[in-house]
């Protein structure tokens, strides 16, 4: 708190900390502090945006030997996820223990701090403390004549609490808890005062069944999908896309023991699950097209042609995005979207042009450098238009300005490299295609004739 009010006065409007819980857990060593930055329009030098603020704020926590204390920005989507970056689960899959979870943890962390497309990877949860084992002895309790149930139920009732009964006072329903009293339950030695009742009715001391043991251990109990877990955050170092960030995790955890598996759980998840399903969507969305475009032009070169060009406009959006360091995230794919559009829409206009000539009875050659030469003003005025109409995007600064940008950016990429390429490329490919079907053609129909001629020979 000390170092936002006192250090971070431009950027920071107020802090509110609330002490015994965090993301992590509850309890007495854990806490989490909600900062509340200024206005955009007071904030617009790039040192007090909030990856800044929060760059500054992780060199000042790094200093603290006392404490683990991460700043960090919340995640694009509130309801997936609770920081930015990636979310991960350590599981231990094969009962290795809690001991063999945490060393692999800890080897985990000490490999990702080393990798360059890594940073800020750290650990959510509680750290292991000191922990009073009871070890019950439930052969011999059981010939003492002592249940299960009753050593369970005074064990909570002494050191925890018990529910009893709920009475009426002033008109409202209350609940009767019963407990041990503070200073009967703060030290080892009170189990020893601790007696339960046997089958016969008779008192049986718990020292005569049971005895403790201090041990480390979690004070959290952590699984994820049935397994043990741990739960490791981190964000790809600048850059490096979140895709990148997530294999360089994979790779790493390849390298723990055996037995030691992981799952991506939030938004990472989502992520990876959009990530497998983006190749099919992509093919099936170009095969659509296709399909569109033959049934349009009643022809296979044009559409054939039209969908060699799209890497041409992909390209452009891929390297402008690389050159800002920007991931390949949702915004990145609705911008290849829109570059795919208007890269088909840079191809059409020559191809269809091409072939209105061609079927007129002018030459494949003249026709296709023709159509070239009358789109090339409207080709070069439409891309202008619509890259000058997303300069502002890709420029944007304020609130949401990271999705604009995004955005912006490839498409701008993309329109640029399509209204470069595709009116060079575009011809070619139509009039090899058009060249590589027409020969198809060809012997398609000089084969009857062939055939015809064999078959009169032979019957003569």
């Amino acid at each position: 708190r000390d170092h936002f009010l006192e250090n971070e006065t431009e950027a920071v409007e107020s802090i509110m900390v609330v002490a015994g819980t965090g993301f992590g857990g509850n309890g007495q060593n854990m806490a989490l502090a909600f900062v509340q930055l200024k206005d955009w329009a007071l904030r617009e030098r790039p040192d007090l945006k909030v990856d800044a603020v929060a760059g500054r704020a992780m060199g000042a926590f790094s200093r603290y030997k006392e404490a683990m204390v991460f700043a960090f920005a919340p995640p694009p989507v509130i309801e997936l996820g609770v920081a930015t970056g990636f979310d991960l689960q350590l599981q231990d899959r094969s009962g290795l223990g809690h001991d063999k979870l945490m060393a692999a943890r800890n080897q985990l962390l000490g490999m990702a701090a080393r990798d360059p497309r890594l940073t800020n990877v750290r650990p959510n949860g509680m750290e292991d403390v000191p922990e009073y084992y009871v070890d019950v002895d439930w052969d011999r309790a059981g010939a003492l004549g002592v249940p299960i149930s009753a050593i369970h139920s005074t064990l909570s009732a002494a050191f925890g609490s018990a529910y009893v009964n709920d009475f009426i006072q002033a008109g409202r329903i209350k609940k009767v808890f019963v407990q041990a009293d503070a200073p009967y339950r703060m030290l080892p030695r009170d189990l020893e005062k601790l007696y339960v009742r046997n089958t016969q009715g008779k008192m049986v001391p718990f020292s005569s069944f049971a005895s403790g043991r201090w041990a480390m251990g979690s004070p959290k109990l952590e699984r994820y999908n049935a397994f043990p877990s741990i739960n490791i955050w981190g964000e790809p170092a600048p850059g490096r896309s979140s895709g990148e960030a997530m294999a360089a995790m994979e790779e790493i955890i390849e390298q723990l023991p055996d037995g030691i598996g992981y799952e991506w759980t939030a938004l990472s998840y989502q992520e990876r699950m959009a990530g497998s399903q983006a190749p099919i969507l992509y093919a099936f969305s170009i095969f659509v097209i296709f399909l569109c475009l033959a049934a349009l032009y009643e022809s296979w070169p044009i559409p054939i042609a039209i969908l060699l060009t799209l890497p041409l406009g992909a390209i452009g959006g891929v390297i402008a995005s690389r050159l800002r360091g920007m991931s390949n995230d949702v915004y990145f794919q609705i911008g290849l979207l829109i570059t795919l559009g208007l890269t088909t829409k840079t191809a059409i206009l020559i191809v269809q042009l091409a072939r209105v000539r061609i079927d007129e009875g002018a030459d494949l050659i003249a026709a296709t450098l023709e159509a070239a030469k009358l789109r090339l003003r409207p080709i070069i005025m439409t891309s202008l238009a619509f890259g000058f109409g997303v300069v502002p995007l890709a420029i944007a600064t304020g609130a949401g300005s990271g999705a604009q940008r995004a955005i912006g950016t490839g498409v701008l990429g993309g329109v640029v490299t399509s209204t470069l390429l595709v009116i060079f490329f575009a011809p070619l490919f139509y009039v090899l295609i058009y060249k590589a079907m027409g020969r198809h053609r060809k012997r398609s129909n000089t084969t009857p004739a062939v055939e015809q001629i064999s078959g009169g020979t032979s019957h003569e």
